[in-house]
């Protein structure tokens, strides 16, 4: 009988530190510890997560242990995420890995951060078959990829600005909502009518752009607040709501030219705000008109988190992918 294969993966691209053991595919704990601290600040301040890393990592990667039921000698692997995402945070998770890689004289794995969004889709059943498309969507990052192998991703259109997540956070700054603001957003749209019109940009291809809709929405709220002082707290909601549907009409309108052109019928989202209630209510209502099977991860699992970086590893794993110790970070 084979041994199982047992990779340790540590995720620490921006602010929350985690770490998950999975066996042979199969995972076994998933653990994060987010920071709180960047919600006075409204924003991530860099120092501040990479100092925050370095006192969470150790707990939290012998919680994952511990809650697998193996032991640290079990491992067969220890994976981390490379890239991208803020330079002092990724450090800490390739040092910790790196360290953990020698002293067990383990192989060590290097994760793309993107990637594994995507192959958050394999993390439960049922799972997509190839090819797939993948609308991916989060704070830093909008892409559309085709997805002909575990390890073979094709990048068919992405953003030339901002993300999506970027503009709903900046929208909430705008409006004065806590970060990040995605989620506030999301709540309050719920409550409110897309009333006010913007604009969506015409961006060649299967590219976007929300820099140009930020703008709008900031001169829009401007102009209004000239009339009337107490605009944005009279319309909230609406504001919210018509906000949000914009970006998703954006992101859904850009994912269907995709499916025409490709002819792919197995589509799945990813990433952060592939959470967004309505995002996902309208991915299923397209889906269903034009028949396409879909995939979404558990809530859980398009934040950012350790268990995409573990199921990444297993594949790369297979393939004998390991990374040495000269191995580097790299923020993009």
């Amino acid at each position: 009988m084979a041994k199982p294969i047992n990779i340790l993966a540590i995720e620490s691209s921006c602010d929350d530190t985690a770490a998950a053991v999975i066996q042979d595919g199969v995972l076994l704990s998933n653990r994060v510890a987010t920071q709180d601290m960047h919600v006075a600040t409204g924003g991530i301040v860099p120092e501040v997560a990479s100092r925050a890393h370095l006192q969470q990592i150790e707990p939290v990667v012998r919680a994952a242990i511990d809650n697998s039921g193996l032991d640290v000698r079990d491992l067969s692997a220890v994976a981390f995420t490379q890239s991208p995402g803020l330079i002092g945070s990724l450090m800490v998770g390739a040092t910790f890995a790196k360290g953990l890689s020698l002293s067990l004289d383990i192989p060590l794995i290097a994760v793309h951060h993107m990637e594994a969004h995507v192959l958050a889709n394999f993390i439960d059943e049922p799972r997509p078959d190839y090819p797939f498309l993948c609308l991916t969507v989060s704070g830093g990052h909008t892409q559309i990829v085709v997805m002909h192998s575990a390890l073979d991703m094709e990048v068919i259109g992405k953003t030339l600005d901002d993300a999506a997540g970027e503009a709903f956070d900046k929208t909430g700054k705008l409006l004065g909502l806590p970060y990040p603001a995605g989620p506030q957003i999301d709540c309050l749209a719920q409550q409110g009518e897309a009333f006010f019109s913007f604009t969506e940009p015409q961006i060649d291809a299967l590219d976007f752009s929300f820099s140009g809709l930020k703008t709008q929405v900031l001169q829009f709220v401007q102009r209004e607040l000239r009339k009337d002082e107490d605009f944005i707290e009279k319309q909230l909601n609406h504001i919210c709501a018509s906000v949000q549907d914009r970006i998703v009409s954006i992101l859904l309108n850009k994912l269907e030219l995709a499916a025409q052109q490709t002819g792919i019928t197995q589509v799945a989202l990813a990433g952060g705000v592939a959470g967004n209630s309505q995002l996902r209510r309208d991915f299923h209502s397209l889906a269903e008109k034009h028949q396409w099977t879909t995939f979404i991860p558990a809530m859980k699992y398009c934040t950012d988190n350790a268990a995409m970086i573990a199921m990444t590893a297993h594949y790369l794993y297979l393939e004998s992918r390991f990374a040495d110790l000269s191995v580097t970070p790299s923020p993009r």
